[in-house]
C-alpha cells in the first residue's frame, strides 16, 4: 500500500465510530477542486508511510479505536489493497472505504470477501459529464456498475457529491440523484476552497445554506435520505 498520510483519531470519518484515517497515495481522477492535491499530483508526493508501521500502530490502538477509514487519493488503484484490508480486519477493526467508483471489479472483490463495513462513494457528476468534471477517461458504465453493486451489497453505504457552484447546477444534481435513485443516503458536500488541485478553484464558491435547502428539496423524493455537510 502506498500510504501518504495517517490521521490517528477521527470522530467524523466513520459514522458513529472512532476511527483512524489512512490516506492512499495516487488517483486516476484529476478533479480540479480536489482538496488533497498532495495525494493526486505525483509532483507533490511525499515519502510513503511504511505499511508495517501503520499496522503496528493499529495493533497498539485496539480497544481505543473502532474502525479504520481508508480514503485518498483513490484506494482501489492500490495493488495490494485486498491483502492490506485482510490484515486490518484480522486485527479486529471495522473498515470503511472512500472511493470514486472507477474500479467496480475491485469493489466486487472486497464486498465478496466481506472486507468492507461501510462504503462512501463520490458521485462526481451526471454520468454524461464525468469526463469533463474528473478530467479522466473513466467509463461512465463503470461508475453506473459501482453504484448498482454498492446498493445491492448489503453493506452500509452513502453516496456523496462535492458541490462547486460553477460546475454543478440544479439539473446536474437532479440527474445524479436519478442515477442513485432510492439510495439510503445522499450527502451534498459543501465545497471549501482551502487547497485545490487547480489553484484557480481557490476563488470558487459553493451554494449558500438557503440554496442548499432548495437543492435538497429538488431531489429529496429520489433518495431515502439527503443531508448537507
Amino acid at each position: 500500500m502506498n500510504i501518504g498520510g495517517l490521521q490517528r483519531v477521527s470522530l467524523i470519518d466513520y459514522p458513529g465510530k472512532i476511527c483512524a484515517t489512512l490516506f492512499a497515495q495516487g488517483c486516476n481522477f484529476r478533479c480540479p477542486y480536489c482538496h488533497n492535491p498532495e495525494l493526486v499530483d505525483p509532483g507533490l508526493f511525499q515519502e510513503c508511510l511504511p505499511e508495517e508501521d501503520i499496522l503496528c500502530f493499529l495493533e497498539k490502538r485496539k480497544g481505543k479505536l473502532d474502525a479504520v477509514s481508508v480514503t485518498g487519493g483513490e484506494p482501489t488503484i492500490q495493488r495490494d489493497l485486498v491483502e492490506f484490508f485482510k490484515r486490518i480486519q484480522d486485527i479486529g477493526y471495522l473498515i470503511k472505504i472512500d472511493t470514486n467508483g472507477a474500479y467496480p471489479e475491485v469493489l466486487e472483490e472486497l464486498i465478496n470477501l466481506k472486507l468492507l463495513d461501510y462504503i462512501a462513494m463520490d458521485v462526481k457528476a451526471p454520468l454524461d459529464r464525468y469526463h469533463k468534471i474528473t478530467r479522466s477517461n473513466v467509463s461512465p458504465d463503470k461508475i453506473k456498475q459501482s453504484i448498482g453493486m454498492i446498493m445491492d451489497s448489503g453493506v452500509a453505504y452513502e453516496f456523496r457529491t462535492t458541490v462547486v457552484k460553477s460546475l454543478l447546477k440544479k439539473r446536474d444534481l437532479q440527474e445524479i440523484a436519478i442515477s442513485i435513485r432510492d439510495a439510503r443516503l445522499y450527502v451534498l458536500q459543501k465545497f471549501v476552497p482551502s487547497k485545490c488541485l487547480e489553484k484557480r478553484f481557490l476563488s470558487q464558491t459553493t451554494y449558500s445554506d438557503k440554496e442548499f435547502e432548495a437543492l435538497k428539496g429538488e431531489v429529496k423524493d429520489l433518495v431515502r435520505c439527503i443531508v448537507v455537510r
